[in-house]
């Protein structure tokens, strides 16, 4: 009995010895909750535990400190793991260096404090990344104007910007929603709002906010937007000073000659883009291909780019999935014109064949933006009053996975965020 007891002990021993590391599989083979996958990494950074993001190995695999904690919680979420001995990882680390491979590890050390400016009414499912975090149960912070004109963004790493219209055309809904309940409230709240805050219109009000988000990003802040949160932005900053709301909008004349007084160097990403002066037209600016494109939606597909990990980490980590083909879908501004997109700025992801970019990245002073064309990724046409997505019947989309890529990458230690 006493040797028996003695070799369950230094079997147990062994095996604990052996079993140092917890790999977290991003294939598509090797993963069934890809993104509840992003919550776990981000849970364990929020135990001050550091994590290995395997850049370009098994889609982007997570390498993890082994301790009961963690494979419990890997159980209770769903999430696919297997336990590596130190010979193992070391075997998986030396791969990934070789210079043969184009693979990197990267350390993710902190937990990013994440806020998402959204209108506080706004349920959850009205927005893919608040969508996305809820379920991959990632904590974040709703703000909204108020919090960002009082430079409350100063508390947080990472900003997403709600599907918001800082032009002060209120969507360009006018066509459609003029006569609406929501759209009239909405309407009232917003110039209530801007008057509370001290300006004369909507308009002025969202330029100051964008100035101020502007400003985060240029002093080390990361800033993520889809759909009409993007294109929007860079109008609204490019026509600093300028009128170019029509009457239904706040309640004067637009500038007779306002496109010519468009100033490109103020934008983040867009440039030479023409806009769309008709208040009836659903369309802020010729920037978005919406109108332009020419596929079926059976067809509607996007490439992602290949970078090089060991040289390029920023893009290589913004792009890892377990396909580099993911499913278009539709949204206010759902791509991106590409000759209308500044030569320093990267394309992430593009249909080459109809000229357009739907995922893009770029540098700003010390900080870093992402632009993602569309409303949701597993929605195509999404319309207003449609239910809300269900991700647990996703968990593994590559469309989802593009916004959770960009929420962990703060977490980078800043050595491998270079470009």
């Amino acid at each position: 009995m006493k040797k028996i007891l003695t070799l369950l002990l230094f079997l147990s021993i062994s095996v604990h010895s052996f079993a140092s590391y917890i790999l977290i599989p991003m294939d598509a083979e090797g993963q069934k909750n890809h993104l509840k996958a992003y919550g776990l990494t981000y849970w364990t950074l929020e135990k001050q535990l550091k994590v290995n993001w395997l850049l370009n190995y098994r889609g982007g695999s997570f390498l993890l400190p082994d301790s009961e904690s963690i494979q419990r919680e890997c159980q209770i979420r769903g999430i696919s793991y297997e336990v590596l001995s130190d010979s193992k990882t070391e075997e998986i680390l030396n791969l990934i260096a070789s210079p043969s491979q184009n693979m990197e590890a990267v350390i993710l050390e902190k937990a990013p404090k994440i806020a998402v400016y959204s209108p506080k009414g706004n349920l959850p499912w009205d927005d893919a990344v608040t969508m996305v975090l809820t379920y991959a149960e990632i904590p974040y912070d709703v703000i909204y104007d108020e919090e960002v004109l009082n430079d409350a963004l100063l508390l947080y790493d990472w900003l997403h910007l709600h599907h918001e219209d800082f032009t002060g055309q209120f969507g360009k809904f006018y066509r459609n929603y003029k006569s609406a309940a929501w759209y009239i409230e909405e309407k009232k709240e917003a110039e209530a709002l801007a008057t509370k805050l001290g300006y004369s219109k909507v308009s002025e009000e969202k330029l100051a906010v964008a100035l101020k988000i502007r400003n985060y990003v240029i002093g080390g802040g990361f800033m993520f937007a889809m759909c009409s949160a993007t294109d929007s932005f860079d109008i609204a900053l490019s026509a600093e000073g300028v009128d170019i709301c029509e009457p239904m909008f706040d309640g004067d004349a637009s500038d007779p000659n306002y496109q010519n007084e468009i100033d490109y160097n103020k934008t983040f990403a867009f440039k030479d883009f023409l806009l769309e002066r008709n208040p009836n037209v659903y369309e802020f600016s010729s920037i978005d291909m919406t109108n332009k494109r020419r596929i079926l939606p059976t067809l509607d597909y996007f490439t992602l780019m290949d970078f090089s990990a060991k040289w390029d980490p920023v893009p290589t980590m913004l792009c890892q999935n377990h396909t580099a083909l993911v499913k278009g879908f539709m949204g206010q501004t759902t791509s991106f014109t590409r000759e209308e997109i500044k030569s320093n700025v990267l394309v992430l992801g593009e249909n080459k064949s109809n000229g357009e970019a739907k995922y893009i990245h770029g540098i700003k002073g010390k900080g870093f933006f992402t632009f993602y064309g569309g409303h949701d990724p597993e929605d195509y046409t999404h319309k207003v009053g449609d239910p809300k997505t269900e991700l647990e019947l996703h968990p593994t989309s590559p469309g989802y996975r593009l916004i959770l890529n960009n929420v962990l990458f703060p977490a980078a230690k800043k050595k491998n965020q270079k470009t």
